[in-house]
This record gives C-alpha cells, sequence and structure tokens, in this order.
C-alpha cells in the first residue's frame, strides 16, 4: 500500500478531545476517527488490525471446538420479554418498531437469541455439549462513554456461548474458554488477570473479567500479592474484624448539635467511627403486591467506618433498578437526612450489614434533627428485611481467603465469562432429551471480548513517546517502508526490488511514496507503529545497502538489499 493513496491523515498535534493515550495515537496515526458521541469509523489502518484481532479470536475458538455461526444486530423483542431481561437494561437499551409496527431491539448481547436456537435446534443430548459464537456489532446506549475506543456505544464484540447437559460439562467449558482467552490475549501482547466479578444483568452466580491493569481503568480490583485473590471491587469480600462482646446498653437519646457527618458525631462524642452505625438511602424497584414491582425506599446500615456496596445491595436485595434517594424521599419516610435511624420507625425496608448485627451499643441517629441514640443494637432496637455483606472493599483490608492485606488497583475489563445456568433456557423453553429419556434444560454459560477495548488497550501497554509499537501479530502492515529520492542513485529501483521481494515471500508492507522530508516520514513512520522500518536511500546504499529499523527497541543496521527478507523474516520472528 502506498501511503500517498492511503485513506487516512496523521497528526502532529494531540487531539483535544482524547484524554489517554489510546485514544491520543490512534486518531494521530490515522487509525480511527470518531462518528459520534461513543462510536467510530475504523479507517483502513484500524480495520486491519481490527480483522488481525478477530483472526486471532477465531483461530483460539476454533481449538476448544466453537463453531462460528453470525447472529443479528436487530432482533425481536418478543424473546427479550420472554426472559423479562428488557426491563433490567433500562435505557441503554434501543430499540424501534418496523413498518408492521412490531418492536424490534438493537443487540447488546445474544443470550436470548442462542437460547431461542436451542430451542428450535437442540432436542437430544446426543447433540451435547456445543459451543457457538459470532464476531458481532453491538449496541449499548451508554450516557458516558469515554476514552476512545475503551468505552463505546456501538462496539464489535466476540460473542460465545456454551450449551451443556449437565453442570460439570458445563464447567469444563468454561475452563476451555478461560483458556482460550488467556491465549488470546497473549497474543496480542495484552497482559490480563482474571478476577472474581458480577455476572450484571445476564445473571448467574459464577463469573470472572479478565482485566488489563491500567491507571486509566475505570473498574477496581482488590488483588492479593500473598495467596493471588482478586475481585472486582463491586463483589469483593473481605475478612471483617470480629466485634468485642458486650452487654446491651439502654438506648439513651443524646444532643449532637452540628454533628450531621460520621466525622463529626465521632468527634463530638470522642468515639471511634467503627463505634458508629450509618444509613444510606437508595430507592430500589422492589416486588409489590399490589401493583407487580414499584420503588421502594431502602435504609442501608453500615458501621461507620465503611461504605456500602452497591452492587452488593442489589445483589441481595434482588432489584434491577438502584438509585440514591433524594432528601424529599428521606423525609416523607420519617427519617432526617444526616440524622436518620432505621429504630422507631415502621413500614421501611431495612438492609442490615452482617457486621453491624453482630456489633453491641452503637451510635445512630435519633431521626431528629441535632440528636442521635446511643447504644442501638440490632434485633432488639430495629430488625431488617435484608442483612448480608453489603460494604465495600477497601486498601489494606484483609483478603478473605489468607488474611494478607489486599492491594487496590485500577483496570479495564477486556474480557468476561459468565456461568448462566438455566436461566434463559428455562423461560424460553431450550431443552433436551437425556440419557434416561427425561427432558432437561439446556445448561448455558456466556463469554465475550471486546475488540475495541483489546486494541486500545494494546495501544496503551504498547507505545513510546513517539507513537505506536504495534505487536507482530496485531500490526496493519508487518513493514514500512520509507522512500527517499537521491541524486546520484536511482532509489526507486531499489524500492520495486525490496518490494517485490517482500510480496513474494508473502509480507505485506506499507510504502511512504509521499513527497515529504526525511524528517516527517520518520516521524510519522515512528506514529504508525509497524514493527519494521525499511529505508531505500543514497545514504543507506553507500552504508551496506537498505537499513533496517526495529520499532520496539530502536535497532538500526544496513543489509544489502538481497539479504533484506531474510533479515525481515528473522526479525519478526524474534520481536517480543
Amino acid at each position: 500500500m502506498r501511503l500517498s493513496r492511503l485513506f487516512s491523515q496523521t497528526f502532529r498535534e494531540k487531539p483535544a478531545e482524547a484524554e489517554v493515550v489510546s485514544h491520543q495515537l490512534l486518531l494521530r496515526a490515522g487509525y480511527i476517527r470518531q462518528s459520534g458521541a461513543g462510536f467510530f469509523t475504523y479507517l483502513p489502518l484500524g480495520l486491519r488490525v481490527l480483522r488481525n484481532v478477530e483472526s486471532i479470536m477465531r483461530e483460539e475458538m476454533s481449538a476448544i471446538s466453537g463453531q462460528e455461526l453470525l447472529m443479528p444486530v436487530v432482533q425481536p423483542a418478543e424473546v427479550w420479554k420472554e426472559t423479562r431481561r428488557n426491563p433490567q437494561l433500562g435505557s441503554e437499551m434501543s430499540g424501534f418498531r418496523n413498518h408492521t409496527n412490531h418492536e424490534m431491539a438493537l443487540a447488546m448481547t445474544h443470550a436470548e437469541v442462542v437460547a431461542d436456537l436451542t430451542r428450535a435446534l437442540i432436542h437430544s443430548y446426543r447433540q451435547l455439549p456445543a459451543i457457538v459464537f459470532h464476531i458481532q456489532t453491538k449496541w449499548r446506549d451508554d450516557p458516558h462513554p469515554r476514552a476512545g475506543l475503551i468505552r463505546l456505544r456501538e462496539f464489535s464484540m466476540l460473542d460465545s456461548y456454551s450449551l451443556d447437559g449437565d453442570w460439570q460439562a458445563l464447567d469444563a467449558s468454561y475452563q476451555a474458554h478461560h483458556e482460550a482467552f488467556y491465549r488470546i490475549f497473549a497474543r496480542c501482547g495484552l497482559p490480563a488477570m482474571s478476577a472474581r466479578s458480577d455476572s450484571g444483568s445476564l445473571g448467574g452466580n459464577d463469573a470472572q473479567e479478565f482485566m488489563y491493569l491500567t491507571p486509566i481503568g475505570e473498574d477496581s480490583l482488590m488483588i492479593c500479592e500473598a495467596c493471588g485473590y482478586s475481585a472486582n471491587r463491586q463483589v469483593a469480600t473481605v475478612r471483617k474484624p470480629e466485634p468485642e462482646q458486650a452487654e446491651m446498653l439502654p438506648l439513651t437519646k443524646i444532643a449532637t448539635p452540628g454533628a450531621a457527618s460520621i466525622e463529626e458525631l465521632a468527634a463530638f462524642l470522642g468515639i471511634a467511627s467503627a463505634q458508629t452505625a450509618k444509613v444510606v438511602f437508595f430507592m430500589a424497584l422492589l416486588p409489590d403486591s399490589e401493583n407487580g414491582q414499584c420503588e421502594k425506599l431502602l435504609f442501608a446500615v453500615v458501621r461507620g467506618d465503611m461504605e456500602v456496596n452497591e452492587t452488593k445491595l442489589a445483589n441481595l436485595v434482588k432489584t434491577s433498578e438502584l438509585r440514591p434517594a433524594t432528601d424529599e424521599e428521606i423525609l416523607a419516610s420519617g427519617a432526617v437526612p444526616g440524622y436518620a435511624s432505621p429504630c422507631s420507625l415502621r413500614g421501611i425496608t431495612v438492609v442490615t450489614d452482617e457486621l453491624v448485627v453482630r456489633s453491641a451499643n452503637l451510635v445512630t441517629g435519633a431521626n431528629e434533627e441535632g440528636f442521635h441514640l446511643l447504644n442501638a443494637n440490632y434485633g432488639r432496637d430495629y430488625q431488617a428485611a435484608y442483612i448480608g455483606d453489603i460494604t465495600a472493599a477497601r486498601a489494606g483490608d484483609l483478603c478473605p481467603e489468607c488474611g494478607s492485606a489486599l492491594r487496590l488497583a485500577n483496570g479495564v475489563a477486556i474480557g468476561n465469562t459468565v456461568k448462566i445456568g438455566t436461566r434463559y433456557t428455562d423461560a424460553q423453553g431450550g431443552t433436551f432429551v437425556d440419557e434416561k429419556g427425561e427432558t432437561r434444560p439446556v445448561i448455558m454459560g456466556s463469554y465475550g471480548i471486546e475488540l475495541g477495548r483489546l486494541i486500545a488497550c494494546a495501544a496503551e501497554e504498547h507505545h513510546d513517546e513517539h507513537g505506536l509499537i504495534w505487536p507482530v501479530a496485531l500490526a496493519p502492515y508487518p513493514v514500512h517502508i520509507v522512500s527517499l529520492k537521491g541524486k546520484e542513485l536511482d532509489t526507486d529501483v531499489i524500492l520495486k526490488r525490496v518490494e517485490d521481494a517482500l510480496t513474494a515471500a508473502g509480507l505485506e508492507s506499507l510504502v511512504d511514496d509521499r513527497e515529504e522530508s526525511a524528517g516527517v516520514k520518520f516521524n510519522d513512520a515512528d506514529l504508525i507503529g509497524l514493527p519494521i522500518r525499511l529505508t531505500v536511500s543514497e545514504r543507506a546504499f553507500k552504508a551496506g545497502g537498505v537499513e533496517i529499523k526495529i520499532r520496539r527497541n530502536g535497532v538500526v543496521r544496513a543489509v544489502a538489499p538481497e539479504k533484506v527478507v531474510e533479515e525481515v523474516l528473522a526479525c519478526l520472528e524474534n520481536i517480543n
């Protein structure tokens, strides 16, 4: 490909809208262009990177007996209504009515479609196990797209589903995907670690994310260096301290003027914040005997030195919608913001952290401005509809498995695996007849990797101050040829000889044939970031032939034109 004809453009200056390095470099080097908030056009160079990733994915999925199919982006809304999942996805899900007024949905996932296919095609245990996958466009109307390809509204995804007859077989399929995903990331030059995670709207009782650790990541991970425990902070558990045992003291109301926060209260009373209980208010969509479902106020009670984990809270009460309550909603319940307590209130839904239940004589609000209650005890002074772990893990908390201190790290989720079980096949009638002649539901697993996010993370991992440094497996071309006109030497002849030799060896090249200075061409070559740069110039020829530069380490040397292919192949083989 001649750079003079490439449908692209490089830029010297950092784009104002690009905050992270991958977004900056992919824009500047001419790999992508933004089409709108959260969706991008892959220009020719970017599309070649995308196709390389797809090829790696297809090879690794085929290695675990995955069968590729292609499911539509537009889905009938009926399949989503069968699983009752459409309300869970809320405003992020988009759809329309077609000309016959049928309701259609834009694919966020394809679990429902796979379950529908299973219903139609799987009838006997002899057809199981099966793995089907596709690489397809998804749409999620994310209100906060950011960081270029890292958080998108429209994105391409490897979407795989395992279909098994029993839970043991699901475990085997799950492990096969886990290993395949690690191989995909390794081949893309991307270090990844798995961490326990929330299954989200897919449901299921076992989920893991593959994380690329980076300061720009929006996800927080708790990691134990001692035993290897790792979990997304959304679901991470910790070894909580065992509270001191004490006899219940009388509940006593005291004046606490100006102590509306835990810090102010602890300072006013001269106690540790761990001796207090605080209430955090949420509105949650919960079952209702009259209306089926309606929003209800939750009193989430945690120890004063801890914070509520919203994911844990939502999972405990089994709600698909959770939001902070307004002051008006809090006051309507009889509670007072800053001085709230579940004590003495009726008709409220209390959710209490397990540690609070075991803690004696805590200080909590009196539901009256300027007053608190001493010696509040669970069971005697208030009850809860739900009890469980609803606190957020923090750096320094103790590992639940070995008791060592946990560290907090940021990361980007580049893949996920979920054991979703029979949720969809139960709802959609995806059954088979087993060896005994009994009808049973097919057991599903769901596995995904977002391609654009993977490419962005690869760019974050492989770059320097000059530009991108693509791993060989991802590079749009393995070789970048810079051609410089000579005064005494016809460099076009040498260029053609080198280019033809590379082509004959199956090596495509990007040739910079533009009428630009050597400095501009070399800077653009570094910015674009192909693994090897060849320079055809009069100066290089006098020094020994053709100049070869390894982009990753900057090593430069001259090779004879007839040795170029041999040297390029050797370099590509040895580049880490």
